[in-house]
């Protein structure tokens, strides 16, 4: 029987509930699981630094015993070939996400044709979330119950009330 490892990339900023559910998934479909934290210049300034996204996504993964946290730059085949892997793990919660995911699990396959991509649907629940529209909730003052834990709803809040200030000089009330 093969050993399937497979990467979960992403830049998880922050790490949502849609993002957990996968992982839990993926856990289960694979040998080893490694979640793998992308630096993305394309997405321009991020809520939390690699360290602490790192930090929460062992957090809430560390009773997974077959999943890792990592983070990595540049070609995510190079990456997997670093790796060991054989899989990638990708979410995808509607057709725009389809169009963009199958043009990148093409492209990669091009580049490393011995590693595969599995699509995954997130539950329900989940189809809408996206880290970005938890950011954009969260600096509109929205409730994020049900979108992230609760530990990182509450880091989400801080950093976001210490950005306002920053920004401001005024406390949030």
């Amino acid at each position: 029987m093969k050993n399937i490892v497979a990467i979960y990339p992403g830049s998880f900023d922050p790490v949502t509930n849609g993002h957990l559910d996968l992982i839990h998934r993926g856990s289960k479909l694979f040998d080893k699981l490694i979640v793998a934290i992308a630096v993305n210049l394309d997405k321009g300034e991020t809520l939390f630094t690699m360290k602490e996204r790192k930090e929460m996504l062992v957090a809430m993964t560390e009773e997974l015993d077959n999943v890792s946290i990592d983070t990595f730059e540049g070609l995510l085949v190079s990456y997997c070939i670093r790796q060991g892997a054989n899989a990638v793990l990708r979410g995808i919660r509607a057709i725009s996400d389809y169009e963009f995911e199958l043009q990148m699990a093409l492209m990669n396959r091009k580049m490393e044709p011995r590693v595969e991509t599995v699509f995954m649907m997130p539950a329900e629940q989940y189809s809408y979330l996206s880290s970005r529209i938890v950011r954009e909730i969260a600096k509109l003052g929205g409730p994020l119950t049900g979108l992230v834990p609760k530990m990182v709803e509450d880091r989400v809040r801080e950093r976001i009330a210490r950005r306002h200030i920053s920004a401001t000089g005024k406390h949030l009330l």
